[in-house]
């Protein structure tokens, strides 16, 4: 997503995903396992598994489920071999679309993605129709309550790219390898951090102008987010808070 309202959108999203704690759960357990299968266990060796560790632990995921999570990536425990996939398509209103998948059923995926495209007014497209629209970021989001020339100082000296105002919160760029660097960072000067993650940011961005078009737009999306295999779901529309809020109204 896009734009100044972007964490109005992320709320949305998160919103629904605590309606189902378990389902979160298991995709965050799916992370880490493939996280710790393609780099290694250690988590100091291996950023992308210092990521998604941080991302479980943050929502809470128990200690011990991530041990074996990490245990089955590893080989050390039996575990499912998951594929990694990328999809790309439209939502309604011209909306760009980049899913990322673990799946351990290739066809039985595919079928699935298709038919939310399909059924709610989007279509799938060709590998690298939309892909070269976004780049794979560090993002960290930080409350207001923090002074912005504090966490500026903190976060570009640990290797941050930039820091922008995203309304109720700053967001903090950084190279996607430096997430957890810039990370321990601020935790370490006692900056509280609402998220972290390695995401997909969009070069621009379609503003949705109407309730009906962001409707239609984030149930796609939602649904989308909603597959126990999909592993991530990035869009460039833009929606102000005030249309959000007549979005949930």
């Amino acid at each position: 997503m896009s734009g100044h309202s972007k964490w109005a959108s992320i709320k949305h999203k998160k919103g629904a995903l605590d309606k189902k704690r378990g389902k979160l759960f298991a995709k965050l357990i799916k992370q880490v396992e493939v996280a710790a299968r393609q780099g290694g266990g250690d988590l100091s060796g291996n950023a992308t598994l210092r990521t998604m560790v941080q991302k479980a632990r943050d929502a809470s995921v128990p200690n011990d489920t991530i041990e074996r999570a990490i245990k089955r990536g590893t080989g050390e425990l039996e575990g499912i071999h998951y594929e990694s996939i990328t999809y790309e398509g439209y939502a309604p209103h011209g909306v760009a679309v980049y899913i990322e998948v673990l799946t351990d059923n290739r066809n039985r995926t595919s079928g699935e993605i298709r038919s939310i495209f399909t059924k709610n007014g989007g279509a799938l497209s060709e590998p690298g129709a939309v892909a070269w629209q976004f780049a794979r970021t560090g993002v960290i989001y930080v409350p207001k309550s923090v002074s912005e020339d504090d966490l500026m100082l903190v976060a570009l000296d640990a290797g941050a790219d930039d820091l922008a105002d995203e309304g109720e919160l700053w967001r903090v760029t950084t190279p996607p390898a430096l997430l957890p660097a810039v990370r321990d960072a601020l935790d370490a000067a006692g900056i509280p951090v609402e998220s972290a993650d390695v995401t997909f940011l969009p070069s621009t961005s379609i503003a949705l102008e109407t309730p009906e078009a962001a409707r239609s737009v984030l149930k796609l999306i939602d649904l989308l987010d909603d597959n126990e295999d999909v592993d991530g779901v990035y869009s460039n529309f833009d929606i102000t808070d005030e249309l959000m809020q007549a979005v949930e109204a």
